[in-house]
């Protein structure tokens, strides 16, 4: 897929000031810092679409950026540490929440985690509530970059032997380094199969 436009719509706190469902949806979240800004203007080409901060927490809404005019990118905010209130916090959860559930054209969630950890039980955690609510979601290993490329299939395959003591089947898993430009072509063959999918579903 080459991604000629991308384009921010709109920014909200309620999923149902959304803009109307009749597009493929792809959220993307992580835990706080994980990378999510510099990936997404990685895949889309456009160096400033999402915002970058080495501040966690800089995401605080639901954020919808059109791609091609034909699907939608949702911006999530992180989960886990941010140097926000307990309430600020809960309230972050019960908006990310209410998305995921309830947005009906949300095709797939992409689940970024820093290549660079283990398994972190946040992370774990939020995969499980995602597989008990039936929402398929990949897996995005960010900032390659960071370390060697033994050290990181070191690091990914550790991470799918801890998957595979919990789920029958690990879900997708891309490696990508904003910085080196490196795993956007995996990232958005993937979403454009999903996308030929929806199209055909429409069709019928």
């Amino acid at each position: 897929m080459k991604v000629q436009e991308a384009r921010y719509v709109m920014s909200n706190s309620d999923y149902l000031k959304c803009p109307e469902p009749d597009l493929p949806e792809y959220a993307f979240i992580g835990r706080s810092n994980v990378g999510k800004s510099s990936l997404i203007n990685m895949l889309t080409g456009k160096k400033a679409l999402a915002k970058t901060s080495q501040q966690p927490g800089k995401t605080q809404l639901i954020n919808h950026f059109i791609i091609n005019e034909t699907w939608y990118l949702v911006d999530l905010p992180g989960y886990g540490y941010a140097k926000v209130s307990k309430t600020e916090r809960e309230k972050w959860e019960k908006m990310i929440n209410d998305y995921l559930y309830n947005r009906p054209n949300l095709i797939c969630t992409f689940l970024l985690i820093d290549v660079r950890h283990s398994a972190l039980a946040v992370d774990l955690e939020f995969m499980a509530q995602l597989g008990e609510a039936g929402i398929p979601f990949h897996i995005i290993f960010t900032k390659a970059d960071k370390l060697k490329s033994g050290q990181v299939n070191t690091q990914v395959e550790a991470y799918k032997a801890k998957l595979a003591e919990i789920w029958e089947e690990i879900p997708p898993v891309f490696v990508t380094s904003a910085e080196k430009n490196e795993g956007r072509d995996p990232v958005l063959q993937a979403i454009e199969a999903y996308n030929r999918a929806f199209q055909d579903r429409q069709g019928a």
